[in-house]
């Protein structure tokens, strides 16, 4: 898979180069743009992915998927200082759509003079664990015949909680807050009120839009209102196309309310919980003021502001 992937980053670079040096490459303002989508597991990632690559050939810009070790969402600090050169000086790659299962990465400790543009989809922190934990064991309808980590493990999310099982631990939410806290040591505390306040931080003043996976195609209609050089297209898409729609879980079974309620008691809990929330609250904020809904449905509000007064006169 990687050789395949340098190949086609090859080719790409030699069709963009053949008409001169890449360090003669200029960009346009409005193609000098990357978004990074640091996508949490079980958030309907994929999902939303799928629209990215079915629409940048039309909408002429690149996606890439950053493949981590293990999946591990921590990179080194000498992988950090590549990735953050490769995303801001790689030309050929722009407009670029990145997307990994990665913790956010502030581009300007790095002192780049332009940050890319983040954005996410968190979800219930509870049914984000439980779809994880049946994903794990058989898998989904995206790629059926892949095995699984947990492959053969009979066991419910229900009877693993009851039995104090770690694969259903209340340490196993702790995932959304580091996500977006970053890579600092703290972010990666179970249970840490200052990770909780930087995510809540960095979702505010540094994401461009954060969206949750119970109400997906507002955030797709939003992005394609705001940044349609990538989007769009991406609302009919979601909602016609085959690949877009929500993958399913194979073998999901709903826990009881006294599962939940266990679980609930935890004050890890309580701290995912809360940033869901303020995500939640922040999402509906921004769609209030971008949409209005008319006959069951939703549209985009047109420009509401304008210039006047405009000092001096031109002869």
């Amino acid at each position: 898979e990687r050789a395949i992937a340098r190949h086609e980053v090859r080719e790409i670079e030699q069709r963009h180069t053949v008409d001169g040096p890449r360090l003669d490459v200029t960009l346009d303002e409005e193609d000098d743009v990357v978004i990074i989508y640091n996508r949490v597991p079980k958030t309907a990632s994929t999902s939303f992915t799928n629209i990215a690559y079915d629409l940048c050939a039309k909408n002429k810009y690149h996606v890439l998927h950053i493949n981590t070790t293990k999946n591990n969402p921590v990179m080194s600090l000498q992988d950090q200082v590549r990735f953050v050169k490769n995303v801001t000086s790689w030309k050929e790659m722009k407009p670029g759509f990145y997307h990994g299962h990665i913790s956010y990465l502030d581009f300007a400790k790095f002192g780049v003079k332009k940050k890319p543009i983040y954005i996410n989809v968190i979800r219930d922190p509870i049914e984000r664990l439980v779809s994880y934990y049946y994903f794990l064991r058989f898998g989904d309808d995206y790629r059926p015949g892949l095995r699984r980590r947990k492959q053969g493990d009979k066991k419910t999310f229900d009877e693993c909680v009851a039995a104090g099982g770690s694969d259903c631990a209340p340490e196993k939410l702790w995932l959304q807050i580091p996500f977006f806290c970053g890579h600092s040591s703290e972010c990666w505390n179970v249970g840490s009120r200052w990770a909780l306040e930087q995510a809540k931080y960095n979702l505010i003043n540094e994401y461009f839009l954060v969206g949750v996976t119970e109400e997906l195609e507002d955030f797709i209609m939003l992005l394609e209102a705001a940044l349609p050089r990538f989007f769009r297209g991406a609302t009919e898409l979601y909602r016609t196309g085959k690949k877009s729609h929500l993958r399913k879980t194979t073998e999901k079974k709903l826990p009881t309310k006294e599962t939940i309620a266990k679980l609930q008691q935890s004050e890890i809990w309580k701290m995912e919980n809360e940033f869901y929330e303020f995500a939640l609250e922040q999402f509906q904020f921004v769609r209030a003021h971008a949409v209005r809904e008319k006959d069951g449905e939703l549209y985009i509000l047109a420009q509401n502001f304008f210039y006047e007064k405009i000092y001096p006169k031109s002869n």
